[in-house]
């Protein structure tokens, strides 16, 4: 038995890992403790590269995301006229501040009714669109 715990200990202090880790992957290699360090050690590897994927596939996606959100524009009008027009992205970054901050969050309240009250509308303008117009 000690034999045991002395090999989950090492086992524990080279992987970093629980008890339960330690004893299941010796159980596995059948007390071998170089086999148990290989074994975590591909496991280990494996999840690296699943992380690294993983980061790799959010990043593409944040870029298209980028990419399209800066090609929809953001259209404050009044009267038919556009006032400001700005990329969507910007918009959303905007959104993200409010949600974060009250004091934005007031300052966005108190411009949306200032807004409504003097008759300005907010529009979406797709890339396949032409500003002001219909979206096909």
């Amino acid at each position: 038995m000690t034999n045991d715990l002395e090999k989950i200990d090492l086992l524990r202090a080279r992987m970093g890992i629980s008890y339960k880790e330690a004893k299941e992957a010796l159980e596995e290699a059948g007390s071998d403790v170089v086999q148990a360090l290989i074994n975590l050690e591909e496991k280990s590897k494996k999840l690296g590269e699943k992380i690294q994927d993983y980061r790799s596939e959010l990043g593409d996606q944040l870029r298209a995301w980028w990419a399209k959100g800066r090609e929809v524009r953001l259209l404050l009008k009044k009267e038919g006229r556009t006032v400001l027009q700005i990329p969507a992205v910007v918009g959303a970054l905007g959104i993200a501040g409010v949600m974060l901050r009250s004091e934005l969050a007031l300052l966005a309240t108190l411009g949306a009714v200032t807004a409504m009250a003097r008759h300005y509308s907010l529009e979406v303008a797709w890339p396949d669109q032409e500003p002001g117009g219909e979206q096909e």
